[in-house]
């Protein structure tokens, strides 16, 4: 890594997970009871936490770990990733594999979050809305300045295509990382 960091912290997600529960539409993450993780996988996950101190969560995901420090330490840290979700954090971000420094600031961090209110996440098994990808969720969010113009025409996509308040506040919880221990998202008042 070419950040060099006097200090690191490190995090994988360990037992439980507080979306399983969320989840009514689909079963989160129910798209990967098929998958093989690779040969050695408890092997490496023993030597992250051997021998670079790695911290196994309970009850929650590592990005969501990783979410409630980063906010605690806004703009005094490098959030390092390859995964998109943590984009919606503000701050500075570091992608080894591109080796790309960049930085997110609070607007962009939320509408992150709101795009993918609109996009979903495969990867997680999301739905949210059919049919919308990038381009449609760009073009549903353009005219937004606000975060809460940002969750105006998200909600405003899942009402023209005939989705309660409670889908799209299950997707939210779903897709939204913590920002401080035990936090659950909630649509603002002002979409009610």
């Amino acid at each position: 890594m070419n950040l060099k960091a006097d200090h690191y912290l490190a995090w994988l997600t360990g037992k439980g997970n507080y979306r399983y529960d969320i989840a009514k539409t689909v079963p989160y993450k129910g798209n990967r009871k098929d998958v093989l993780r690779p040969k050695h996988y408890e092997a490496l996950r023993e030597h992250l936490v051997k021998r670079h101190g790695a911290i196994v969560t309970v009850g929650e995901e590592a990005d969501d770990t990783v979410a409630i420090d980063s906010t605690k330490l806004l703009d005094e840290c490098w959030i390092v990733h390859v995964d998109k979700d943590l984009d919606q954090l503000q701050g500075w971000h570091y992608n080894p594999v591109r080796d790309e420094r960049y930085y997110v600031d609070e607007f962009t961090a939320y509408k992150s979050f709101a795009t993918q209110l609109l996009t979903g996440d495969r990867i997680d098994n999301i739905p949210c809305l059919a049919g919308i990808g990038p381009k449609k969720a760009e073009k549903a969010l353009k005219d937004a300045t606000t975060k809460e113009d940002l969750l105006r025409c998200a909600w405003k996509k899942y009402e023209e295509l005939g989705h309660t308040m409670e889908y799209f506040t299950e997707q939210g919880q779903l897709l939204w990382l913590r920002r401080y221990e035990g936090e659950l998202w909630k649509p603002p008042e002002l979409l009610k």
